[in-house]
Order: structure tokens, then C-alpha cells, then sequence
């Protein structure tokens, strides 16, 4: 580009303070001269440059007189990225041709993508040269089980290349994962403090949620810091073997937290893309022995016991692939586990288990029992059958309690979890048996009512599957930050009252 060239791409650039969510977005006047000069029209990808440094922005066409002729806006997240000064100008240029996308088209035609094409893809998602439609062609071109074994393999490892792997130095680094779909199921706080006391080592990065009302990184920030820097992470691990973090802030696999941001909007979680985003995850954060559990269930994530055990031959092909022992366990998928379903509400269950409270949901203790008896086997510190029963020593000495605790005091301190304000119980309509517990349903009134962005919103379950119950007996009890929030869940429950249902017992 010429001297004058770039003297007629020169805009001021201009703060519009509007939230674009991680997207960075440029706003031009429709009858700025650099739309007109280089056909810039709404959509286009744009390159613009402030100083050292260039980003890839979606562009809209603005016809009011929000901006003054010469400005650019730029959103939020461009700003950000950006790190304008006071009095620099912004430079606009076309962006180069995004070849990579010409494998997502064909993918989205039926055919089989290669090595070099999932390679070609990842490294153009994490340098920003994908717009949020590029985004949901790509997901959605791999949806629907579209993805083979090595198409699965081969994006996994791409997203482990394209960002951090942490090596500890160790024989054995542990970790494990919940392939989600059941609300209330946080038993990871509880299984990563007991493996930590008994001296296996277990960085554990979790995601936020995708199409759930809480994520294990979103549980635990109602408690401690988990956005942290890799040598935060590092010092954490030093000290007590153990982290609880969210891996975003990491930059392990950062094409996943990219693409499950799209994910969460879509409101889809493929098993390629589930599979490729746990393990990559796994193996940057220098993992070498995996347990996964998957949950079973009609309103699970995962349905049946075929589709389970094809997952599970998925991960541990992958993860063998990756230099990983994985271990599956299916478990029961047919209710939520605990009785909070949200990030503050789950976290005062895990607080509740941890402190040994008698009141704690003994589905929840149980569960987490399960889960770390297994990787207490799998880490080679107990004997096969005998890993339940350390991890429950741990447990009831309150061993597992005081590392959860310096695991937060080392991630920056402890803070009790914060309930919502706003709430309404609901009770029992009729006297019977609890015979069907609908997950999704449960899941999708507790993020009406705010969750995972209101961290203390969400509901708290008072009946569990076999529960006997009298007309008006507690049901459940929803939170919500705000009245409006409160009364968009209860207008969403009115219209599914077989979220929960009760029968008349059997003579």
C-alpha cells in the first residue's frame, strides 16, 4: 500500500463502549469515504491497525450521526485488543483471503476433512481471522457426529498445538472431567481436594459453561480467584498439587474457549467438538492419566448405553493417541445430584460435603466418592476395589476440607458464596411419588432465571427420583438477581409443569 494509499485508510478511532462479547467489531458511517473507496460493506472483515499492533474486525455500516465523519467505532473487545492511545489514528485494510474456509465448505458438503485442512482451520480461529458466522458454519459443519475418529484425533491435536503444554516433570499428572448434561453434578472441588491430600497431582482447568447453568470454573469463582496466569497456576501446583482454575486464562487450547463461545450461543455441544475440547484441554494441560465420567440418562447429554460406550472408545482412542491413559466410568444420568443447580447455589453443596455438614446431599458426597476412588486406582496410590474407601477417609477427617481451602488461599483467598435475593418456592400440586425429573428442563428454568451470568441465581431442588411427597410439600425454590429475571423463570415453569412429575402410589 502507497503512502497515499494509507493517508485516504486513516480514521480516528473512536470508543463506542458497546459490548461485542469477544468479537472485535468496527462501525463505519455509510458514507465514509473509505467504505466507498474499498467497498467495504456490513460483514465484511476488516483489517484494522493502530500502531504495532492489527486485528481482524467484523464490520457494521452506521447511518446515524453516532460517529463524525473520519472516526471509526470500534467495540469493546476491538478497543481492548487494540490498547489505543490518546491521539493515534487506526489504519483500514481488506484482510487476505481466508483459504482455510474453503475446507469448512466442502466439510459442510459431506466430504471428510484432512489433517492439513483441521491444521489450516485451528490456526486461523486462534489468530481472530474467523467472524462469529465463520464460526457457526464451522461448528455447524461438524455437528451432528459428522466426525470420524482421525478427523477427531486430527482437531484435537491441532487445538493442543495452537496454544500452550504444560510439562510438570512428573511420571503421573492426573485429571478428570464430567461430560456434563446433569445440573448440580459439581463433584469435581470435592474429588480434586481429595486426590490432592492423598499426594497425587492434579492441575485441574475446567471450562465455564456451554449449554449448562454453571461450569466447575464458574462454581468455584463464587469462592476464589480462577482466572490466573500460567506461572500463577505453576506456583499453585508447587504448593499444594492441586488447582482449581478456569483454563481460558491459560491460554491451553485457546481455540476451544473461541469455539465454545459460538457453542453456548448455538446452544450445541457435538460429540466431535465435546471430545476434541475435554481432551485437548487435557493434554495442554499436561495431563497423563484421564478419568472421565459420563452420565447416562433420558435428559442427559448423553442418552443410552450405546452411545455411551461409543464416547467412551472416542476418548480413550484419542487420548491414547495424545499419550494419555484414559479411563471412562458411565454413571447414573436420570436426575440432578445435590440440590443447587447454578454456580453459588452448586458451590454452597460442595462447601457443604467438604466441612462434612450433615445436611450436605449425600447423592453429591457419594457420587464424588465414586469418581475419586477411581482415579485414586488410576493414579496407582490404591489398590484395585479400595480407592473408595481412602478417598472416604479423606473425606470424613476433613483431610480433603483443609486442602480445598489452601487451594483457594493460594489461589488468591477464600470468599463464601453468594446467594441471589430475589426468590419463590413451588410446592407440591398433588400427593404422590417424584418418578421423572426432566434435566434439560431443570437446566434451562435455572439459566432463565439468570445463571451462569448472575452467579448466585438458579434454583434449589427440595425433592429428589422416589421421593414421597403431600400437596404442598417444598419443591424447589428459584433465585434471581432481579423481580423481571424471577418472573421470566416462573412464566417459563408455568408452561412446563412436567419439569417435575408426581404419581399417585400404587395400591
Amino acid at each position: 500500500m502507497s503512502p497515499d494509499d494509507i493517508a485516504r485508510t486513516r480514521l480516528r478511532p473512536r470508543r463506542m463502549g458497546i459490548d461485542s462479547h469477544s468479537e472485535p467489531v468496527a462501525f463505519l458511517r455509510a458514507d465514509c469515504h473509505v467504505c466507498r473507496s474499498e467497498g467495504f460493506e456490513a460483514q465484511s472483515r476488516i483489517s484494522v491497525t493502530v500502531g504495532d499492533k492489527t486485528i481482524i474486525t467484523t464490520l457494521n455500516i452506521v447511518y446515524s450521526d453516532i460517529l463524525g465523519k473520519g472516526d471509526i467505532g470500534l467495540s469493546e473487545a476491538a478497543w481492548k485488543r487494540l490498547d489505543i492511545s490518546n491521539g493515534e489514528v487506526a489504519t483500514l485494510s481488506h484482510t487476505p483471503s481466508l483459504d482455510s474456509m474453503s475446507h469448512v465448505r466442502s466439510k459442510l458438503y459431506g466430504h471428510r476433512l484432512s489433517r492439513e485442512g483441521m491444521e489450516a482451520i485451528v490456526t486461523d480461529v486462534v489468530a481472530g481471522r474467523y467472524g462469529d458466522i465463520q464460526l457457526a458454519a464451522l461448528l455447524t459443519a461438524c455437528a451432528g457426529n459428522r466426525l470420524d475418529l482421525s478427523e477427531i484425533t486430527w482437531l484435537t491435536t491441532a487445538m493442543v498445538n495452537a496454544g500452550h503444554r504444560i510439562d510438570w516433570g512428573r511420571e503421573k499428572v492426573m485429571d478428570k472431567h464430567c461430560l456434563g448434561g446433569l445440573p448440580g453434578n459439581r463433584t469435581t472441588p470435592i474429588v480434586v481436594s481429595i486426590a490432592a491430600a492423598c499426594g497425587l497431582t492434579i492441575p485441574k482447568t475446567s471450562s465455564r459453561a456451554i449449554t449448562s447453568p454453571a461450569g466447575t470454573a464458574d462454581a468455584m469463582e463464587t469462592m476464589t480467584r480462577v482466572a490466573m496466569s500460567l506461572e500463577d497456576m505453576k506456583r499453585v501446583v508447587e504448593k499444594e498439587n492441586a488447582c482449581l482454575v478456569w483454563g481460558g486464562s491459560v491460554s491451553l487450547s485457546p481455540a476451544d474457549d473461541i469455539l465454545i463461545r459460538i457453542e453456548r450461543a448455538l446452544d450445541i455441544d457435538s460429540e466431535g467438538q465435546m471430545v476434541a475440547s475435554v481432551l485437548s484441554k487435557k493434554a495442554a494441560a499436561g495431563s497423563t492419566h484421564v478419568l472421565i465420567d459420563i452420565p447416562v440418562g433420558p435428559t442427559a447429554k448423553v442418552r443410552g448405553r450405546q452411545a455411551a460406550d461409543h464416547l467412551s472408545h472416542l476418548l480413550k482412542s484419542v487420548g491414547e493417541a495424545l499419550g494419555m491413559q484414559v479411563r471412562t466410568i458411565q454413571t447414573d444420568g436420570t436426575q440432578p445430584i445435590g440440590y443447587g443447580v447454578g454456580p453459588a447455589l452448586e458451590a454452597a453443596d460442595v462447601l457443604a460435603v467438604l466441612r462434612n455438614d450433615p445436611r450436605a446431599p449425600t447423592d453429591l458426597r457419594e457420587r464424588a466418592l465414586l469418581v475419586a476412588g477411581e482415579l485414586l486406582e488410576l493414579g496407582g496410590i490404591a489398590a484395585h476395589g479400595k480407592g473408595n474407601r481412602m478417598a472416604r477417609e479423606t473425606l470424613h477427617s476433613g483431610r480433603a476440607g483443609e486442602k480445598f481451602m489452601a487451594i483457594c488461599e493460594a489461589q488468591g483467598g477464600f470468599r463464601e458464596p453468594q446467594i441471589s435475593p430475589c426468590t419463590r418456592g413451588f410446592t407440591a400440586r398433588r400427593t404422590g411419588i417424584v418418578t421423572h425429573i426432566n434435566n434439560r428442563l431443570v437446566s434451562r428454568l435455572a439459566k432463565l432465571a439468570g445463571a451462569p451470568g448472575a452467579s448466585g441465581a438458579g434454583l434449589r431442588l427440595a425433592v429428589h427420583l422416589g421421593d414421597r411427597v403431600e400437596h404442598g410439600d417444598p419443591m424447589f425454590e428459584l433465585f434471581a438477581e432481579s423481580p423481571g429475571e424471577l418472573a421470566y423463570a416462573m412464566e417459563f415453569h408455568e408452561a412446563h409443569p412436567d419439569m417435575i412429575v408426581i404419581e399417585e402410589e400404587s395400591v
